[in-house]
Parts: C-alpha cells; sequence; structure tokens
C-alpha cells in the first residue's frame, strides 16, 4: 500500500506542477491519484472515501473562477489519499501526519473564492486551526505515553477530546463554525464540512482504544456531556437561524454531537464495532448532505427530490443511511448504559426536523440540468444504497475494530 500512495502523491506533484499550463491535467492526476490508492485498499470505506473526494472535487468546477484553480483539486485529492491510508496504519508518527496533512489544505481552501482571497475568514479559522492541532498532538503524546492511567492520562485526554472539538466544530467549542460557514465561500466549506471531518475521529478511535485503562470510564464521563451540549446547541442554534449556510454550520455542529458519542463506547470493546459503524454511516451521511446542500446553494439552485432526500436523511428517514447510522449509534450507547445519551440524541434528532425541510424547501427550484444538480444526484444515490440493510458495513466496521485490539497504537 506504502507504495501505491507514494506513487500516487508522485503523480499528484506532477499534476500541481503542471496546473499553470492546464488546470485539466490536475483534474485528471487527481482522480487517478485517487484510482491509484483505491486499486490496492479496496473496502467499503474507502469506497466511500473515494466518492466523497471525487464529488469534492468536481463541486470545485462549480466555482467561476478560484485563486488556486488546479491546485485546489490536488489538493482535495491529498486529503483523499490521507484519509483513506489513516485507515491503514497504527504507529502513532504517522496517524498524526494524517491529521496535520488533512487539516493543513483546509487553511488554504477556506479563503478562495470567485474574487479576491477571504483572508479575513481565513485568519479566523487558521487561529482555531493551529490550536486544535496543537492540543490533539499534545494530547495524544500523553496518553500513548500514559497507558496505565494517572494525572498525565488524564490531561493527555481532556487536551485531545479538547482538540479533537475545536477542530471539527463540536459545542461549546464551535465559535469559528457559524462565522466560518457564513461567510467563506460554500464550495471549500463543503470540502472542509465533509472530507476533512473523517481523520480526526479515526485517529482518535486509535488513540483512544489503545490506551485504555481503568480510568476511562470516568474521563468518558467528559465526551458524554459535550456530545449532549454539542447535540443541544446545535440543533437549537439551526432551528433559530435564518441563513441557509448558518442553519448548515449549526446543523453540523449537531452531526458531530451525535459522532463525538460513539467515542463513549471504547469503555466496553465489545461493542466497539457498532459504534464505529454509526459514525462512520453518519459522517458519509453528513458528507453526502453538505456537499449536496452547498453546492446548491453555490449555483442558487437544486432539484426539489433530492433536496429532499438529503433533509429526510438527516432527519433518519428509513430505510436512508441516515436512519441506519442513528439507530446503530443509539444502539452502541445503549448497550454500554449510556441510554440517556441516546434518549438525547432522539430528543435532537425530532427538533431537527423543521430545520431540515426548511433547508429542502429553502433550495428547491425545480430540476435543471446543471453539474451541482448532478453532484447533488450521486449524493443522494449513497445514501440510497442502505434499501438494502448495510449488513455489509458492518462486517467491515467490525474487522476495522478487531484490528484496533491486535495491533494498537
Amino acid at each position: 500500500m506504502e507504495l501505491s500512495v507514494l506513487v500516487a502523491l508522485i503523480v499528484l506533484s506532477l499534476g500541481a506542477a503542471l496546473s499553470f499550463k492546464d488546470t485539466r491535467l490536475v483534474f485528471a492526476t487527481s482522480l487517478i491519484a485517487l484510482a491509484i490508492v483505491f486499486s490496492t485498499t479496496w473496502n467499503v470505506y474507502t469506497f466511500f472515501i473515494i466518492i466523497i473526494a471525487a464529488l469534492n472535487i468536481a463541486s470545485l468546477e462549480v466555482m467561476k473562477r478560484s485563486q488556486i484553480k488546479g491546485v485546489d483539486y490536488a489538493l482535495v485529492a491529498l486529503m483523499g489519499v490521507a484519509t483513506i491510508y489513516v485507515f491503514f496504519v497504527d504507529d502513532l508518527a504517522t496517524l498524526l501526519a494524517m491529521f496535520v496533512v488533512v487539516s493543513v489544505p483546509t487553511y488554504l481552501l477556506v479563503m478562495v473564492t470567485d474574487n479576491k482571497a477571504n483572508v479575513d475568514v481565513g485568519i479566523k479559522y487558521i487561529t482555531f486551526m493551529v490550536l486544535a492541532t496543537v492540543l490533539f498532538i499534545i494530547g495524544a503524546i500523553l496518553l500513548v505515553h500514559s497507558p496505565h492511567g494517572g494525572l498525565m492520562y488524564v490531561v493527555g485526554y481532556t487536551m485531545l477530546v479538547l482538540g479533537l472539538c475545536i477542530e471539527i466544530g463540536v459545542a461549546p467549542m464551535h465559535e469559528w463554525v457559524p462565522d466560518v460557514f457564513t461567510a467563506a465561500d460554500p464550495i471549500p466549506i463543503s470540502i472542509i464540512a465533509s472530507l476533512a471531518k473523517f481523520v480526526p475521529f479515526v485517529v482518535a478511535y486509535k488513540i483512544l482504544v489503545s490506551t485504555t485503562n481503568p480510568l476511562t470510564p470516568f474521563v468518558t464521563m467528559i465526551l458524554a456531556v459535550l456530545a449532549a451540549i454539542s447535540m443541544f446547541i446545535g440543533n437549537i442554534g439551526a432551528l433559530t437561524s435564518k441563513e441557509t449556510s448558518r442553519i448548515l454550520a449549526y446543523s453540523t455542529v449537531a452531526n458531530m454531537g451525535y459522532i463525538l458519542a460513539t467515542l463513549t463506547v471504547i469503555i466496553n470493546f465489545n461493542w466497539i464495532y457498532l459504534a464505529l459503524t454509526g459514525a462512520m454511516l453518519q459522517l458519509i451521511v453528513n458528507s453526502m448532505g453538505k456537499i449536496g446542500f452547498f453546492t446548491a446553494i453555490k449555483e442558487g439552485k437544486g432539484s426539489t427530490p433530492l433536496m429532499y432526500t438529503l433533509a429526510l436523511s438527516f432527519i433518519g428517514l428509513p430505510p436512508l443511511m441516515g436512519f441506519w447510522s442513528k439507530l446503530f449509534i443509539l444502539t452502541s450507547l445503549v448497550y454500554v448504559k449510556y441510554t440517556w445519551l441516546a434518549f438525547v440524541l432522539v430528543v435532537n434528532s425530532a427538533i431537527s426536523v423543521p430545520y431540515y425541510i426548511r433547508i429542502a424547501r429553502n433550495l428547491s427550484k425545480g430540476w435543471m440540468l446543471s453539474l451541482a444538480n448532478a453532484i447533488a444526484l450521486i449524493a443522494v444515490l449513497i445514501v440510497l444504497i442502505t434499501v438494502i440493510p448495510p449488513d455489509w458495513f458492518v462486517e467491515a466496521m467490525k474487522n476495522f475494530s478487531e484490528m484496533l485490539f491486535i495491533k494498537g497504537v
């Protein structure tokens, strides 16, 4: 696999270097690089990551202009390669390197617009991301070097969780999310809200599972409380917001709360595969919805059936993917005796119904042949995959969870 990743990076570098000549070359080399990695790492996780990365690359075409046209394709492809690679590696240095590799390209992407670079948004976003990266890395190092618990473990756990929460936008460390999502261009935000969310969770899972000890059940309450707060603040914030981009920002805060809740299941290894299944499916649901909605915002229109299908998936209507993701999260929480947190998730899912319907209504303008609608159609097809019950995904996550226990960090 390392060879395919190296070849993919060489292809990306050559493509980016040729971007000054013809941006179509970079578009092609970016997709080729993803295909190279996918060819040697095929599983359901890598399949979905390839789809998300390819949709992100395609969505960049919706922008009329870009300050880094061509290079932006390569940056998204690089994030995709790192997101796949992190699934298969276990040493701490590589995991943290992948965390940085996925985070840093977003520093540049967030400033990209059709006109001049949005530096003000970039400064705010980068400030929070640098703080998140520092906290996460220091926390990870402290955790790995205190496997038997003690004060160092508690401090490391707290720092890693705080860094994770800032990075992905969990309340109450979400201050950057509404402002950045509203002020930045919708296309870069769709990338930040989708592809950039996987690696922080995968790395957190690998580190937290490998460093569990008798103190873990006590400190896990920190995660549970933060997850509940994020659900309420996210959903209430979305419910009371008017601008569509701001509603989607708070929707992200709520969704990250749902996914953060799955990390509490680490206290019982028997059910981690269910938590992983729910977390990864919810990340895919969030990615498909954000890509579909933000590209529609950029073009100012979206097909009514597509917008409503994505909204209903977020709500959790069966048999759409959003139903299964929440079902697996709820089941795993109940099995580890976090019933109150499962109840909070159900309540917040109900709270979310009005604003998701409002988003779909705001963005629906009838069918038109456009790139944004084509992207939304693919996103809808992905959330419809679970018409066939996702036993196949459960098995993949079960194998992944077994790898966590055998290898460790």
